[in-house]
């Protein structure tokens, strides 16, 4: 076991147990540390396709935690969820690089980040506003597809939407953000399937499964019952900026 392998397996316990505090898979957080790595010399394909297996564990725990401490709400979920899988499995079947999408794609998670820290957001069940279901299949349609192009679950895009409009307190967006990007993770795959693709290395997906395993579990576990509302936000701009981080790093190298 090399000295880099070593490091690789601790930042990735570290970022999976970052995000699922927030219900997140850490997929672009993985990526980051993969691109900062001998791994950034592996294709896109290879890269995303191990991201989402491990988004497929860590967001399983997430919503484990904090479907046990009552924090889903089915009704906030379930429009967004029913178009993101379709869009999520035919972005799953293509191969998109574009600079000025990641450009872009950086500022706005940058921006979320930011004003989710100026305090924007509601802590109290009764402040929540109910999401016009025209609405949230359109951005399930949206999300979904950006994530099936760039390898990820969709929870650093539709975690912000949810919380910046006041469509459910941190808790309830982490639990719902937990389902979304398993959904997406899986569908995207099955994309990936679908136009014969597949490209995993289990013996390298294996030791990264268990080291997420362990940050997932401490992670959830803590941000389900032992943070506030309050930290969570402020967790979840945290990964906000590291989502946005991974891009640049891609433009850099």
């Amino acid at each position: 076991m090399t000295p880099e392998f070593v490091v690789v397996l601790f930042g990735l316990t570290i970022v999976a147990f970052l995000y699922a505090s927030v219900g997140h898979g850490g997929a672009s957080g993985y990526l980051a540390i993969l691109s900062l790595t001998s791994y950034a010399s592996m294709s896109n394909e290879w890269l995303k396709q191990h991201a989402w297996c491990l988004n497929l564990v860590v967001a399983a725990i997430a919503f484990h935690h904090y479907q046990k401490a009552g924090h889903h709400n089915s009704s906030l979920t379930i429009p967004f969820i029913v178009t993101s899988i379709p869009a999520a499995f035919l972005g799953g079947m293509m191969v998109v690089n574009d600079i000025l999408y990641d450009t872009l794609l950086s500022f706005v998670l940058i921006w979320a980040a930011i004003r989710i820290v100026q305090g924007v957001g509601v802590d109290l069940e009764d402040e929540i506003k109910t999401p016009p279901k025209p609405i949230a299949m359109g951005s399930g349609v949206g999300i979904g597809g950006i994530s099936g192009i760039i390898g990820v679950g969709g929870g650093i895009f539709l975690s912000p939407l949810l919380i910046l409009k006041g469509w459910g307190t941190a808790k309830t967006v982490a639990a719902t953000s937990a389902v979304f990007i398993w959904a997406n993770s899986f569908a995207g795959l099955l994309g990936v399937i679908a136009r014969d693709g597949l490209d995993l290395d289990i013996s390298t997906l294996g030791p990264f499964s268990i080291c997420v395993i362990l940050g997932g579990f401490v992670g959830a576990k803590f941000g389900a019952g032992e943070f506030s509302q309050y930290t969570i936000r402020r967790l979840l701009a945290i990964v906000l900026i590291l989502a946005a981080m991974r891009r640049v790093i891609e433009l850099i190298l």
